[in-house]
């Protein structure tokens, strides 16, 4: 009997995927398990596996392509079966039975990387990112002299940027005229189409306020200090430190660690802290850390950086992205000191950290050095009152500035 091969469902927000790549072509055989095509979802690239044995009878969406979740793409079966029932408008345009969703709904495989870097590892034996090739072209870098920090020794754009920022400056090139089009379109991917819809989902529906506060973190750097130093394996972050500080204050403000859900507000009794991750070649994700207040700094720290690294190479399953109660976006170590970040719905708030900075403060009447970082709460005015909000973010200044409390 015929298999059909949908588009699955790889998150609770996709609707549609793109075809990246058949891995195999028509006619070829396929036995149960082999990996059939790479498809780009919302947050990652993954693989389609065969429910069923036989031939790829018939490729329904070409490379490049969108589909629908539950469209069906493909048909496998034996060589001289008849598949023209399967291939007909109004089987391919229906939705799939629910026994047939199921499989295929779980044919998928451990994500992959995109596809992007083999093919240009192909063409020129170096194995690098599109952005880090067009800054090695334009900075006068050669990628063959780089040693690649990314998945699979892959060059990334901090490595040209490491590169070309030590590098001796050389005499100024005369710039040739500008030739060719003035401007480019490209198609967005799926990630950027759901950001978009997400953004206008949360920004304009969504009542926005924002509380700031400017926090000590002298005992946080000492902790972080202590900790790496005893165990220069572990790797503290500030951020480890405030995801922990975080579960921990919404322990003691459940207000704030809920959702909106229109007739009803949720209130969540466990405590799942989102970590926003910008992906390379535009697009965010959020990896999930789950009971973050139930859990130890050391683990909090193991498994953020783990969650952060595959979320980057976009090897994250749907489970490890979802279901979040609260987010923290942190571009401190970009230099910003102050920014707001948008809610991520259904949550009722998210925390935009700053950088810690080294700066002059007055205490007790006189001025030292202080390291101070600038934090700002936006909340959903619909379940968090100005209020709660402030006493929130007391509480987690209160933690921050004596992390002696997330020992206990």
């Amino acid at each position: 009997m015929a298999t059909r091969v949908l588009m699955p469902k790889g998150s609770d927000t996709m609707t549609e995927g793109k075809i990246l790549k058949w891995l195999k072509k028509e006619g070829d055989p396929i036995s149960s398990g082999d990996a059939v095509v790479e498809i780009e979802t919302d947050k990652v690239n993954m693989e389609v596996e065969a429910m069923g044995a036989g031939v790829l009878r018939k490729i329904l969406v070409k490379e490049g392509d969108a589909a629908s979740v539950g469209q069906l793409i493909a048909v496998i079966g034996k060589s001289d079966e008849d598949i023209s029932t399967l291939l007909s408008p109004s089987s391919a345009a229906a939705p799939a039975k629910p026994a047939e969703s199921k499989p295929a709904a779980t044919a998928v495989a451990q994500p992959t990387p995109p596809p992007a870097a083999a093919a240009a590892a192909g063409a020129s034996r170096v194995l690098a990112s599109p952005l880090a090739r067009r800054m090695a072209k334009e900075s006068g870098v050669d990628l063959d002299r780089i040693q690649g920090s990314g998945p699979g020794g892959r060059i990334i754009r901090r490595d040209v940027e490491t590169v070309a920022s030590t590098r001796p400056l050389r005499a100024p090139i005369p710039i040739a005229p500008p030739t060719g089009p003035e401007f480019r379109d490209e198609p967005l991917t799926s990630m950027r189409k759901v950001i978009a819809q997400r953004l206008a989902q949360s920004i304009g529906p969504v009542p926005h306020f924002y509380l700031t506060i400017e926090v000590d973190m002298r005992r946080a750097k000492e902790l972080r200090e202590s900790a790496n130093t005893l165990d220069p394996n572990l790797k503290l972050s500030y951020n480890d430190i405030i995801v922990k500080a975080c579960a921990a204050a919404l322990r003691q403000h459940p207000e704030v660690n809920a959702s909106f859900l229109g007739e009803s507000i949720r209130f969540h009794n466990r405590v799942h802290i989102g970590i926003a991750v910008a992906v390379e070649g535009g697009g965010l994700i959020t990896p999930v850390v789950r009971d973050g207040d139930r859990k130890s700094l050391q683990q909090i720290s193991a498994e953020a950086k783990d969650l952060i690294t595959r979320a980057r190479q976009r090897k994250l399953k749907p489970e490890e992205y979802v279901g979040g109660t609260f987010s923290v976006s942190n571009l401190g170590m970009m230099g910003i000191q102050e920014f707001s970040a948008i809610i991520n719905p259904p949550e009722a708030a998210i925390l935009a950290v700053g950088t810690v900075d080294e700066k002059p403060v007055v205490a007790d009447g006189r001025i030292e050095v202080g390291y101070r970082c600038r934090m700002t709460l936006s909340c959903d005015h619909r379940v968090v009152d100005g209020a709660t909000g402030a006493q929130f973010l007391q509480t987690l200044r209160q933690i921050l500035e004596n992390p002696v409390y997330l020992a206990f």
